[in-house]
């Protein structure tokens, strides 16, 4: 095992961890918040398994989730958009409960949680597919299209996925607020789409005749 990439990846999931749970608790004003809890569960329990598999089975793949570091200048404003979405819905969780402004039925919740989870289970299976896949917008060296699976479906599965983890997120934690805030990722991943396309059109062999051939980006049928 790759020690230095283990304590990286602790380091990074116990940092998400902290952060997370801070946005969420802190506006809430207790420990209680069992909506916190619950998305809390769900988001890290996954992740900290995955993460472990990642390790023994993947290590390059987890070396380029784990970096963050944009090059491009458009995704970067991308990633401050994001962050700034995130930390808004997630205050705005914990003062809805706070202040009981909206209160949804627990069914809501428990629903949202099963969604996230099915999100969940399609980013690994994107994990799977797709060796390339890194957090930032990159051509690799000796990077292939792939074209099989669900990338034989939509070109940007991994967006699928998270279109059905962050809309979740927040009813999960029972804030129509926060959901509305989080409508914001469809403009914000559009661009990150466009820009992303143009350079694997520029740096990708066939990826030109994979557009051509695979029609939808994101969602089937729709997008």
């Amino acid at each position: 095992m790759d020690s230095k990439l283990f304590v990286q990846g602790i380091a990074k999931f116990l940092s998400g961890l902290l952060l997370i749970g801070g946005l969420i608790f802190i506006p809430a004003g207790t420990l209680g918040f069992w909506q916190g809890w619950l998305l809390i569960g769900i988001l890290f329990i996954p992740m900290f398994i995955g993460g472990l598999i990642m390790m023994k089975k993947s290590p390059d793949l987890l070396r380029k989730r784990l970096n963050v570091k944009e090059e491009q200048d458009e995704q970067k404003t991308v990633i401050i958009l994001s962050g700034l979405m995130f930390l808004a819905a997630f205050i705005l969780a914990g003062l809805n409960f706070r202040f009981g402004w909206i209160v949804l039925p627990v069914w809501v919740p428990y629903t949202a949680a099963a969604v996230f989870l099915a999100g969940y289970a399609l980013y690994a299976e994107v994990l799977r597919e797709n060796a390339y896949l890194s957090r930032t917008v990159e051509v690799q060296e000796d990077q292939k299209v792939i074209d099989t699976g669900l990338y034989g479906i939509v070109r940007h599965p991994m967006y699928m996925t998270t279109f059905l983890l962050f809309l979740s997120m927040p009813l999960v934690l029972g804030s129509v607020f926060s959901f509305v805030i989080m409508l914001l990722y469809i403009p914000i991943i559009a661009k990150r789409i466009q820009n992303e396309e143009q350079v694997l059109e520029n740096g990708l062999d066939g990826y030109t005749e994979y557009k051509k051939r695979i029609k939808y980006k994101v969602i089937p049928f729709i997008w």
